[in-house]
């Protein structure tokens, strides 16, 4: 008998500075937006620790500022 695979996490990322949502697909078409304080905010799913590094890595290829990575929790019934 298996083991069934883990859920992927959701996770937000905020870094420095605008970049444009047409790099979603980009970022493992995490959802792109921009709040009034001049940071983009990367959120999704990600489907473990090994895309998530992968992804910090195409940000700091980049060259742009991390602010904050966190995982975040589902409320209740949310699916990723």
């Amino acid at each position: 008998m298996s083991t069934p695979a883990p859920l992927p996490a959701r996770y937000r990322i905020r870094v420095r500075g605008y970049l444009d949502p047409a790099w979603s697909t980009w970022f493992d078409s995490l959802t792109v937006a921009h709040p009034d304080d001049g940071t983009t905010e990367l959120a999704g799913p990600l489907v473990d620790q090994a895309a998530l590094f992968g992804l910090l890595a195409r940000l700091r290829d980049l060259g742009v500022t991390l602010l904050l990575v966190e995982r975040l929790t589902f409320d209740h019934g949310d699916a990723p």
